[in-house]
């Protein structure tokens, strides 16, 4: 198993990419720290814990360093390592606006999760791979840190926000042994997205958008992220990495 006595911290793992990630950690043998604020992880903590794996489940909010800082220190405590991170949890736009309709509470919601949040989390994670000299961190991006999205500029924002912090913290870190990486779905089928699938003539487009046709599933970033947290991705760093089916290929 490709980590096995590894440890791994994942931020919002309830649902989605965090989750299958989460599973598929445990899979391949990794100890699994979930922090969310939904306690909905739960469920996944159980899953990974019946098929024989490892997991622990603290409550956090990752748009407060100290949540963010106990999460780290919980995993060490629990598992007694910690050798990779997955700065997953994020939210989505509650409803599609123009920026001179956005309000300020929206806007700063969306900062605060998806920047702040991942902000908190690679402190939490740098600081202790600075200390043994060595770990991996990949953060949940999107397409939308290399396009811009009409009607979704908070989001937009945000999310070029975490290109910026992992390409910052690739270089900062990459001289100690720390690899920094970033990954960019495209549409992805999960709870985030089910909203704009379930809408006709926004499901049509999406699936017009990508070449494959059709959303991906959790599964499949997955798989990216293990990889990126392996040992085969030692000379990747400071990067992301988009996993968009063709999307912006065009």
């Amino acid at each position: 198993m490709r980590f096995a006595d590894q440890a791994i911290v994942i931020t919002g793992a309830s649902t989605g990419i965090g989750r299958a990630t989460a599973l598929a950690f445990g899979r391949e043998g990794a100890s699994v720290m979930i922090g969310d604020i939904d306690d909905g992880a739960n469920d996944t903590v159980a899953e990974i814990r019946k098929a024989g794996g490892k997991a622990e489940f603290r409550h956090c909010d990752v748009a407060r360093g100290a949540d963010c800082d106990a999460l780290v220190a919980a995993c060490l405590d629990s598992f007694g390592r910690l050798d990779s991170g997955f700065n997953n949890a994020g939210v989505f736009p509650r409803d599609l606006l123009p920026i001179h309709e956005m309000s300020d509470e929206e806007f700063d919601r969306i900062m605060a999760v998806n920047v702040k949040g991942v902000f908190n989390a690679m402190r939490a994670e740098l600081r202790h791979f600075r200390q043994v000299g060595k770990g991996s961190v990949v953060n949940t991006a999107s397409v939308g840190a290399t396009i811009a999205d009409p009607l979704m500029s908070a989001y937009s924002a945000s999310k070029h926000a975490v290109l910026g912090l992992t390409r910052a913290g690739g270089l900062e870190n990459g001289p100690h042994n720390i690899r920094v990486n970033a990954i960019g779905p495209g549409m992805v089928r999960t709870a985030m997205t089910a909203k704009w699938l379930e809408d006709p003539e926004l499901a049509e487009a999406a699936r017009h958008a990508t070449v494959i046709g059709r959303p991906a599933e959790p599964e499949e970033i997955a798989e990216v992220v293990l990889f990126l947290s392996s040992d085969a991705a030692s000379y990747m760093n400071g990067q992301i990495y988009l996993i968009d089916g063709g999307l912006t290929a065009r």
